[in-house]
């Protein structure tokens, strides 16, 4: 009878722990399929992390390049360049780490957070450099208008100037009133058929002029024909007028006082004389005080 209870105690004993061994099976296997499952789940948020990091280091690399497309300053533009290059190592590099490699991946995150700190110290840096060109953009444009008002006034000056240098030349040099020109005949009297005429006399009165330096002047006369050509004595009668050697046809001295003063000059024909209009040009000291014309039939 105690046998058979001892062998009952041995045999629920046994069954105990085959429960018990059951159990802790169970329990590691749901341990581990936890485990599983927690490892499976930190994988994939790495693996979104990275891909996050990736695209962000992408981001920063294509900024450098925007930033030095409009920079003029060279220094500058070496260090973002160097920047550039670097932030593509590391993005290199974390293409090439695994998600799992948890690490390595905390490493790459780090150096993302430097690269991000070093990319904002730098568009401040740039901010600040485009507001002082800005400025000096401004600046150049206020001293440009200011150099161009002034060398408005200066050529408006210039011009007041040269007007009021010609009106005292122009006040300085000697004019002809009452211009006469009287074709005459071989008895002196005023004829106007062509085939007649053997004098041209021409009259005029030098106007009063004080400030005309007075002295010794030569007066010269040019008589056109028809044609524009002038009537000369000799080709070599020429006096300067306007930088261009000019044909005269007579000339007179006088002696000027700065008094009005009457002056006839004559001009003997001595050539075919066709009908039509002839002109008298007066110059004296290289310019022309006075023209008349007169015509013949």
């Amino acid at each position: 009878m105690e046998e058979k209870k001892s062998g009952k105690t041995g045999l629920a004993i046994a069954l105990a722990a085959i429960a018990v061994l059951a159990a802790a099976v169970v329990w590691l296997f749901l341990s581990v399929r936890n485990k599983g499952r927690e490892i499976d789940e930190m994988t994939q948020l790495f693996e979104i992390e990275k891909e996050e990091m990736e695209n962000e280091y992408s981001g920063f690399a294509m900024q450098y390049d925007e930033l030095q497309v409009h920079l003029s300053n060279d220094s500058l533009r070496h260090q973002l360049e160097r920047e550039k290059l670097r932030t593509q190592q590391l993005l290199e590099e974390l293409r090439q780490t695994k998600a799992t490699n948890a690490a390595e991946i905390t490493r790459l995150k780090k150096e993302l957070a430097t690269v991000r700190a070093v990319m904002r110290s730098y568009v401040a840096q740039i901010d600040s450099l485009d507001q002082i060109n800005k400025q000096l953009a401004q600046e150049n444009t206020r001293v440009r208008r200011q150099y161009q008002e002034q060398t408005k006034v200066v050529e408006k000056l210039t011009v007041e100037k040269e007007k009021a240098e010609e009106k005292v030349a122009l006040a300085s040099q000697l004019d002809a009133a009452a211009i006469t020109v009287v074709p005459r005949n071989k008895r002196g009297k005023e004829e106007h058929k062509v085939k007649n005429v053997t004098q041209f006399v021409v009259n005029f009165t030098i106007v009063k002029n004080i400030t005309v330096q007075t002295g010794e002047k030569t007066v010269y006369l040019r008589l056109t024909k028809p044609d524009g050509e002038p009537l000369v004595k000799d080709a070599s009668n020429t006096f300067r007028y306007e930088n261009v050697n000019l044909e005269y046809s007579a000339k007179k001295y006088i002696e000027y006082t700065g008094e009005q003063q009457e002056v006839t000059m004559y001009w003997d024909v001595e050539e075919y004389l066709s009908a039509g209009l002839y002109t008298a040009y007066l110059f004296v000291d290289g310019v022309m005080i006075g023209e008349q014309s007169v015509t013949l039939n």
